[in-house]
């Protein structure tokens, strides 16, 4: 796979009469009492990466920090300090013209919040980033998955999916990624020094990046960066792929600046410098 052909392609030159939702619209739902950073850097993210507008769905103390972190951010705020199901009727509704969702950064790990997950993906049929406690979420009902949904999990998550360790050797690494997609029949981006893109029946190795990543949020740009890509309909498989890229190489310029410094919010700045040809 080419992957800067295909940004080429997402990313060509803009028309001068386009509108606004011309490059599409993101659902984010995340957040909880005590997180609110990571639907805060899903959005903005997205938002870097070309898409027109973000709404976050996320309990009201949440949606109100996450507001105030930037006038391009809509929230609205749930009732509550958790994702509850009584929640998801206003959920769906502001989901109605939206062309993909984000789900799962900072929703903490209540039952009511991992049964409203496990609803909602049960019932959308827009293409679904799955990220953080939303894949803790889905461990237990994986037959809400659908082929176009990407699972975006650390080693950890990833053993909490499958119930497999990691392996240290690359090869095997890609071979268990491919197999548990396969079985779960959805995609899985398992971030790493490398990251594995898998849906079961192709792969992918992304290699850009930098040690310098480990920092809480890195995760939470390419889940929404990823999310930009559905909402411009790009294909999910190639959505994961093409974000990966995105996200890493972004990380590396930031990595060259800040070092051991280096913060997610520092991504945000240099994602554009990734996709602007």
């Amino acid at each position: 796979m080419e992957i800067n052909k295909i940004l080429y392609q997402i990313y060509k030159k803009r028309e001068k009469e386009v509108h606004k939702y011309d490059f599409g619209s993101l659902l984010v739902i995340g957040g909880s009492k005590i997180y609110s950073g990571s639907p805060a850097f899903n959005a903005l993210a997205a938002l870097r990466s070309g898409v027109d507008l973000v709404e976050i769905a996320a309990p009201e103390r949440a949606a109100d920090i996450i507001a105030g972190f930037s006038p391009d951010l809509i929230t609205h705020p749930l009732n509550g300090n958790f994702l509850r199901r009584g929640e998801l009727k206003q959920i769906y509704k502001i989901s109605k013209n939206k062309r993909g969702v984000v789900i799962g950064g900072g929703l903490g790990r209540e039952k009511e919040s991992f049964k409203a997950v496990q609803l909602f993906l049960k019932k959308t049929e827009l293409p679904c980033v799955v990220d953080a406690d939303g894949i803790h979420a889905i461990v237990k009902k994986k037959d809400v998955l659908k082929n176009n949904f990407v699972l975006t999990p650390h080693p950890q998550e990833f053993y909490v999916l499958s119930g497999e360790k990691v392996s240290k050797d690359l090869n095997e690494r890609q071979k268990q990624v491919k197999r548990v997609a396969k079985e779960l029949e959805t995609i899985i981006l398992l971030k790493g020094n490398t990251d594995i893109i898998s849906d079961g029946n192709q792969s992918y190795l992304n290699k850009t990046g930098t040690p310098y990543m480990t920092k809480g949020g890195t995760g939470d740009t390419l889940a929404g960066i990823i999310g930009a890509l559905f909402a411009r309909k790009v294909k999910p498989f190639e959505a994961a792929c093409c974000a990966a890229y995105i996200n890493g190489k972004a990380g590396e310029i930031a990595g060259r600046k800040f070092g051991e410094g280096l913060l997610a919010s520092d991504l945000l700045e240099e994602i554009p410098k990734v996709i602007n040809y």
